[in-house]
């Protein structure tokens, strides 16, 4: 049977006459169903909503464009190709993913027991350690496209204006079962005891707590911050999962070294060990780089070059780069940029 809540959403607004506010109801129905395995009541309903308003919007659709109400020009569609086996974490971290996934498989279980999945997760670390890919993996092993909000479609200088696209946003995501992605989630989370905050980011907030409250757990919610020390207390309340991506540990970053080097043709005449130690690599994120830097050299000597010449060249050319506040030294020029 369908939630309680969006009944009575669907019979108010069907009295009311909000034929909008009708289908963005009935579609999160839909939602709920589906996610319930009741594919034969969602497909029901998804037929409905298609014949019944096709004719009536066919015409506004064609002059309007993408209507207002479905917030889809907030959020991105990702691709997600990345698999949990593929990422370095910690084994709470890696644990609590699987225990995330196990409950969202197993709803159904859950419901008969009169308990809903965990759904909302937030990911707090500095950054270039792997938020984005775990929200990513987690959106592949649950089988669920992945949304990622755009922060230039959604918030604006307009009075109350942010707020309404945000609540529109979480109209167009409860329609179906998927994994929405917060990131820098403190952009929009703030503490709204912050007086330096004007009184429209405390009415974003208290939207963006709202929406929370009322998302459907058919949609997994994963916020990520590189500061998590400035959101507000209430927000960081409402994750059920609280997990710290934090800087990885030499044995993680010695893993993940080996199993580049490994995928590299040919012999590359260096250890995990002692590559880790020339390079030194702050996070994953530089990590990635280097690799990706030797694999297009690989490919542009056209098998010209020794695989351990060019990672000798590439150690050389990463210890000759110095970043600095407000300057770059690169073979001992200056080059001023400024600092943003």
């Amino acid at each position: 049977m369908a939630r309680s809540d969006l009944i009575i959403k669907l019979v108010k607004a069907g009295v009311s006459g909000n034929e909008n506010e009708v289908r963005a109801t009935a579609e999160a129905i839909a939602a709920d169903e589906h996610a319930k395995k009741h594919s034969g009541v969602a497909d029901r309903i998804r037929h409905v909503l298609e014949t019944t308003w096709q004719k009536q919007t066919s015409d506004k659709t064609q002059h309007q464009g993408v209507r207002i109400r479905d917030g889809s020009g907030g959020i991105q569609r990702r691709e997600t190709y990345k698999q949990l086996s593929e990422l370095y974490l910690t084994k709470p971290t890696r644990n609590a993913c699987h225990e995330l996934i196990e409950e969202q498989h197993c709803a159904d279980i859950l419901r008969a027991n009169g308990l809903e999945p965990r759904h909302r997760l937030l990911l707090a670390g500095p950054p270039g350690n792997g938020k984005t890919s775990l929200a990513e993996a987690l959106a592949t092993e649950l089988a669920l496209p992945l949304f990622v909000v755009r922060y230039d479609a959604v918030v604006t200088s307009y009075l109350g204006e942010t707020a309404q696209r945000l609540r529109r946003l979480f109209d167009f995501i409860k329609t179906e079962p998927c994994v929405l992605f917060f990131d820098e989630f403190d952009a929009i989370g703030k503490e709204r005891g912050d007086l330096h905050e004007t009184g429209e980011i405390k009415r974003v907030v208290t939207t963006l707590l709202l929406q929370l409250d009322d998302l459907p757990t058919y949609c997994v919610l994963i916020g990520a911050t590189n500061h998590p020390e400035l959101l507000d207390r209430a927000t960081w309340r409402r994750f059920e999962l609280r997990l710290d991506i934090g800087k990885p540990t030499d044995s993680q970053m010695t893993s993940y070294f080996s199993d580049q080097l490994k995928q590299l043709p040919g012999a590359t005449g260096y250890t995990a060990k002692r590559l880790l130690s020339d390079v030194k690599p702050k996070n994953f994120s530089e990590a990635e780089n280097f690799f990706l830097d030797i694999r297009r050299r690989i490919a542009l000597s056209r098998g010209e070059i020794t695989i351990r010449s060019i990672i000798s060249d590439r150690i050389r050319m990463w210890q000759e780069k110095i970043e600095i506040p407000g300057e770059f030294i690169h073979h001992g020029a200056k080059i001023n940029h400024p600092i943003s």
